[in-house]
Formats: C-alpha cells, structure tokens, sequence
C-alpha cells in the first residue's frame, strides 16, 4: 500500500504520518488535505482516491474543521458539488 508523504505531517498534525493508514484513517485524510493542503497535496489526494471516493466522505462524513470560504472552495472547485448541504455540519464554530 502507497505511503503518505511525510510533507503531509504539518496538516496531518494529530498522528505520525507513518503510523496513518490510507483507508482506515481516510475520513481525517480527506477533510484535512481539503481544508488545509496546497496545491500539491491536493493533487497527491486526487491520485491516491478516486474523486468519487472523496466526494463520498465529503457528503457523507461531514468535518466541523471548515470555514465559510474554505468550504466553499472544497465543495465547488475542487469536488463540483452543487447541491445544498447541512453547511451547520462543516463549519467550525469560534465559540
């Protein structure tokens, strides 16, 4: 099974890069390359999961870890989302 790149480590910040599995740890992955990687993580996501895959944890594993923009951008640029979420569900609240 593919490694995670260990440049990964600054937004996979809660485990050891080397000690997360791509499929058992796929939901935290996901959300967190989403919401806080650049350009190329995002790319090594889209190689490592199929688009339909992340679209499915998008949708179905909702991450409060999203501001308004950043959310927005995950949803519609890079996933292509157009239909209405629970946003109440993605965004983090500063309370």
């Amino acid at each position: 099974m593919a490694k995670i790149p260990k440049v990964l480590q600054p937004i996979l910040w809660s485990q050891e890069v080397g000690t997360l599995d791509l499929k058992k740890d796929k939901i935290y992955i996901i959300h967190q390359v989403l919401r806080y990687g650049s350009l190329d993580n995002i790319i090594w996501l889209f190689r490592t999961y199929s688009k339909k895959e992340i679209e499915s944890v998008f949708t179905n594993n909702p991450s409060p870890i999203y501001t308004s923009s950043s959310l927005n951008f995950a949803k519609k640029i890079l996933l292509g989302i157009n239909q209405k979420i629970d946003e109440t569900r993605y965004l983090k609240s500063f309370t």
